[in-house]
This record gives structure tokens, C-alpha cells and sequence, in this order.
């Protein structure tokens, strides 16, 4: 034992963690992407080597390994805390790094804090901070503990406290703190932008960024961050044009992976995907916080057949895809019908061992059922541990827009029976299904239960269900008098749903008014024109019908080309109306005229409307 007590077996211990120290810091500053289990292997194989070296309970090697587990990808709580327990006499530097440790963790973060206040040890200005950057949801408790040892008014815990406020939703009680800062930095600035944002109060968050201006105030990359997010929720393309010119291209602030993925996030909710494409290949650096930034950005302008494109570059580049990416790239293929490339990313998940969380799941589900894979959908809904509202709401209208009415209604009963309750997409699911299915009475009763039952105030989309619903039954005079006591403006999409229940039940006097009032709303919407000229085509106004082409030729509103995709063995292929650049073109329109001169052939009538316009 004396052997191995040696001085120079302690010197050889000291390097060997000291060695292990410098391997976890180069891996942290230079990117290199860590094994969790091999890390924490070596970890274990350090802690053992001091066990039989005698040196278990050496407190300066334990509080060592106890902050390598704080620099692992994921924090071995357990393995963490078993070390702790091990150190004798913990001071206030050990239990701030085991709170540290526990930042995604309030509770344990605070149970840290209990033990280290029953063990007599005392706090300092570094423990509070720690604990309100722990998504606690009792942030005025903790600020109360730090008034009581002294550190309220310390800039860093107020700092944090206006963060943790903003978090847990209290944004006034934020606002307050830091209207009462004697000294206001870019961090308190930007916790409470940051605040702004995560409370959807974007033109407070503007707001601020400008105070920040005109006192100058250092901007810095987190800052900058915030503003961009901002910019995006407001559709502010202008600003932040000015923000990425005057701070990001002029160096201001170094372009960063969460600086370019917030740029690409601005242009992309400000529909300029071009140049978020742009911003994406000039970042020095890309990682796949850029790549799902894109992708998302790609999804909300609407641009399926890029996503798929841009999905498989990525994969080119051996950049892992995680589970928001992959629901971006299954959002395309179910708008764009592409069931193989979909079945491709569910086999990856399974394949990778993914988790199948709710926002994956849900976007899975939607896939299969958009593509008329209904069955597939309900085995993935059976493989979500955890449902919540937004896979049972994926169901449902999957269930809808395959012709399952009855299917849709059981399951949203389901769904409420087992405690899950219902959002506004719910509703519009559930209440299209009823539209479809013709259950006007189910349709009313679900209309009227939520506000009464749920508390959800019926929105646009809620009562153009409920047009549908009552036109497509033929109950016109009932659909235009729940648009006439509408409490909302109603969209043009609930005066096209009641023109469309006109021209179903040859309802054309109501139909030529609603057509005509489309028009008014909508004056450059080629298919408003169409389908009022069609209508008079119909009651044999051929008059009122050239006029209206006429009309549509003055305004200079241009017919919109019809597109769609098809898959076949895997690719995706684009077909626009009237257009022979791709390959297979000829062939195409050589077999569409062999079916049309067949059809021309058959004994029946075609409805002449149909080819009109």
C-alpha cells in the first residue's frame, strides 16, 4: 500500500487527469464531434486507475472528473452525482458545477441547492445565476434566496433573472427588472429580446434592439440573433436586410452558425428562399443547425421538390440528419406525393434508432396519409410512446382525407376520453371530416363545444368548415347567414367554399353574387374569373361569360399553369401545363391524345363545362 502511495505514482496520477483535462478542452474549442460512450469510458477508466491507487477519496481528482462529466454531450447525472458523494467537505465551487450540471434539470438543480444549504456550505455571486439559467418555473423564489445572502443586486443574477422570467412566461415581471437596472448591458438587453420573441412580442423585442442603438449599446452576435427572429415573425424584410448589411457583412459580428441560421430563418419567412440559399453558401462554416434552418426555410416558401434536392446534398456532404430535419424532408414528400423517398427517411429512423418523438411522428403519419397509406399511418401512430395532441390530430385528418368520416370522429372521441385535449388544428380536422362525410349534425355540435366545452374561439378556418359543411348539404341560405354573423372578416377561401356549394346545387343567382364579390376581394386571382365565366357558361349567359374574359384581359390578370409532380421509381418528376422540356414529354402527350380519341369514342355525354375556359 505504502508503494502505491508513493509521491511519484501521486505525480503520475496528477498528469494522467491533467492530460485528460487538455483532450476534453481541445475536443470542446476545436469542434471535434465526441463519442458520449467512449468519453465517458474514459472517464470511468481515470476513476478506477485512482480506486486502486488509493487516491478514491482525493477531493482535487474527484472535483476533476466531476467537471469532465459537465463537458460530455449528455450530462451522466447519476455516474455525476455517485463522484460528489464521494468528495469530502464539497465546497461552494463543487455544488455550483453539480448545479451546473443539472441546467436542463430545475428540480435536481435545486435539490443540489437544499443539500448544499443543509450542509452549512454558504452560496456566492456564481450560484444563483446557475440555478435561474436551470428553466426553473420558481425563479422569484430563487431571486428571494439571493436577496437573503446578499447578491440581489448583483448585475449577473439580475441578468439571469430577467431570463428566467421571460422563460416561464411572467414577461411584464421581466420588463420590470430590468426597467429597475441601474447598469443595462447587451445580456440584459438581450434577455429580455429574447423574452420578446419567446412570448410572440416581437415589436417590443425591435424595439429594444433600437434602444440599444441609439445608446450604444455593443450589439453582438446573440443580440443580433434575436432581432433577425424577430424580424422573421413580423415579416420586417427590410430590416433585416439592414441588420444583415450593417452588422453581418460589415463584420460587426462574426457570422457564426447561429448567425446565418437566423438569417436563413428571416429570409425564408419573408418567402426570399433565394437568398437564404445564398446566405446558406456563403457561410464560411455549415453545420446541421444551418441544414435544418434551410430545409424548414424551404418547406414554409413552399418548395418541396428543393427539399428533396437539397436533403440528398446534405446526405452527400455526410451531414447526419436529427428528427426536425428529417420532419422537414417528410413535410415535402407528403405536399408532393413522394411515398418512396418518405418510406426511404421512415426506414432511416428505424435504421438509426431514432427517437420517434411528436413532431416526427406527427410529420410521419401525415406522409402516409396524404400519400393514401392509411394503415401505414396508424402503425406509426401505435409506435409513439408518448401522444400528444398533435399525433392524434395527424390521425384524424388523415383519416378525413381518406374518406373515413366515422374513422375520424371515433378517434377524436378517443382522444378526449384518454385526457388529451384538442387544439384549433384538431377542430379543423375534425370538422372537415364532417364536411366530407356529410355529418352535419356531429359538425354543429363539435362547432358549438368549442368555446363552451374546450375554450377555443372558432377562427377562419373553423367556420369555413362550417360553410362547407352546410353548402355541401345543400343548406345554402344557412351557410351565407353564418358568414353574415360571423364575428371575424370572412377570407375569400369562405366565399370560394360557398361558391362552390352554388355551382353543386345549380344555386346560380346566389352563386353570380358571391362570384362577383370574390372578384372585388381578389381582383388578380385568375380562378375567381374562371369559375364565375364557367357559371355563366352554365345558365347560358354566353354574353356575361365574354365579358368576363374581357375583363380578366383588361385588368391583365393571367391564368396561372397548372402543375403537378409525379414519382416513379424513386424520382421525382414535374409536369407543367402547356411546357415540353421534359424528357418524356412527347411520349406523354402522344399517349394523353391515344386516350382522348378513345374517350371521344365512349357512349356517354361529357358536361361541356368541363372544357370550358
Amino acid at each position: 500500500m505504502s508503494k502505491l502511495l508513493d509521491p511519484s505514482i501521486f505525480k503520475k496520477l496528477n498528469l494522467a487527469v491533467r492530460y485528460l483535462s487538455q483532450q476534453f478542452h481541445r475536443h470542446s474549442n476545436f469542434g471535434v464531434k465526441k463519442n458520449p460512450s467512449l468519453e465517458l469510458l474514459k472517464l470511468r477508466q481515470i476513476h478506477s486507475l485512482l480506486i486502486v491507487s488509493g487516491f478514491s477519496h482525493h477531493s482535487s481528482f474527484l472535483t476533476r472528473l466531476l467537471l469532465h462529466c459537465l463537458s460530455l454531450p449528455t450530462f451522466p447525472s447519476a455516474y455525476a452525482v455517485s463522484i460528489f458523494d464521494q468528495i469530502r467537505d464539497a465546497n461552494v465551487f463543487t455544488y455550483n458545477a453539480l448545479i451546473r450540471g443539472f441546467s436542463s434539470d430545475p428540480q435536481n438543480a435545486i435539490f443540489v441547492y437544499i443539500r448544499m444549504r443543509q450542509e452549512g456550505v454558504l452560496p456566492n455571486k456564481h450560484t444563483y445565476p446557475l440555478l435561474l439559467k436551470s428553466k426553473s418555473k420558481v425563479p422569484l423564489q430563487i431571486f428571494a434566496q439571493a436577496i437573503k445572502f446578499g447578491f440581489g443586486c448583483d448585475h449577473f443574477v439580475r441578468n439571469s433573472l430577467v431570463s428566467a422570467l421571460s422563460n416561464c412566461g411572467l414577461i411584464e415581471s421581466a420588463r420590470q427588472v430590468f426597467n429597475e437596472m441601474t447598469r443595462k448591458d447587451v445580456v440584459a438587453y438581450t434577455a429580455l429580446m429574447d423574452g420578446y420573441v419567446r412570448n410572440a412580442r416581437a415589436f417590443e423585442a425591435l424595439e429594444l434592439f433600437l434602444e440599444m442603438r441609439v445608446l450604444g449599446v455593443c450589439v453582438d452576435e446573440v443580440a443580433v440573433v434575436s432581432a433577425l427572429c424577430a424580424v422573421g415573425m413580423l415579416g420586417c424584410l427590410w430590416l433585416g436586410r439592414w441588420i444583415h448589411g450593417f452588422f453581418v457583412e460589415s463584420g460587426r459580428v462574426v457570422r457564426d452558425f447561429y448567425v446565418g441560421s437566423a438569417l436563413i430563418d428571416m429570409y425564408s419567412k419573408g418567402g426570399c428562399c433565394d437568398d437564404a440559399l445564398k446566405v446558406f453558401r456563403d457561410m464560411p462554416h455549415r453545420n446541421l443547425v444551418s441544414w435544418s434552418a434551410l430545409l424548414a426555410g424551404y418547406v414554409q416558401c413552399k418548395r418541396f421538390k428543393d427539399v428533396l434536392l437539397l436533403f440528398q446534398e446534405m446526405l452527400v456532404e455526410k451531414v447526419k440528419p436529427n428528427e426536425a430535419t428529417l420532419a422537414s424532408v417528410l413535410t415535402a414528400c407528403a405536399q408532393l406525393g413522394a411515398l418512396d423517398q418518405g418510406r426511404w427517411v421512415d426506414k432511416y429512423i428505424v435504421t438509426r434508432k431514432l427517437e420517434l418523438n411528436s413532431v416526427l411522428g406527427t410529420a410521419l403519419i401525415d406522409m402516409y396519409a396524404k400519400c393514401g397509406c392509411i394503415n401505414k399511418a396508424f402503425c406509426v401512430f401505435e409506435r409513439i410512446h408518448a401522444k400528444d395532441v398533435y399525433p392524434w390530430t395527424a390521425l384524424i385528418f388523415g383519416l378525413a382525407i381518406n374518406g373515413d368520416a366515422m374513422g375520424s370522429l371515433n378517434r377524436f372521441s378517443q382522444m378526449v376520453s384518454g385526457g388529451v385535449q384538442p387544439n384549433e388544428v384538431t377542430f379543423t380536422a375534425v370538422l372537415s371530416a364532417c364536411s366530407h362525410g356529410g355529418l352535419v349534425n356531429e359538425g354543429q355540435h363539435l362547432f358549438s363545444s368549442m368555446g363552451g366545452v374546450y375554450g377555443i374561439k372558432p377562427t377562419v378556418d373553423h367556420y369555413g368548415c362550417m360553410v362547407d359543411l352546410l353548402g355541401r348539404a345543400g343548406r345554402l341560405q344557412e351557410a351565407a347567414k353564418l358568414i353574415e354573423d360571423m364575428p371575424i372578416e370572412p377570407s375569400a377561401g369562405i366565399w370560394g367554399a360557398l361558391f362552390g356549394s352554388c355551382m353543386i346545387h345549380k344555386d346560380y343567382e346566389l352563386g353570380r353574387i358571391v362570384g362577383n364579390h370574390l372578384i372585388r376581394l381578389q381582383p388578380y386571382h385568375s380562378g375567381r374569373y374562371a369559375l364565375l365565366a364557367n357559371l355563366y357558361s352554365k345558365c347560358r349567359n354566353w354574353e356575361a361569360a365574354a365579358n368576363m374574359r374581357k375583363k380578366m384581359n383588361e385588368v391583365g390578370v393571367e391564368k396561372t399553369r397548372g402543375c403537378s409532380w409525379i414519382e416513379s421509381n424513386g424520382a421525382l418528376h414535374e409536369f407543367v401545363a402547356f411546357d415540353k422540356s421534359h424528357a418524356a414529354s412527347v411520349t406523354v402527350y402522344g399517349i394523353l391524345d391515344n386516350l382522348t380519341a378513345q374517350i371521344q369514342q365512349l357512349p356517354f355525354l361529357l358536361d361541356p363545362s368541363l372544357l370550358e375556359f
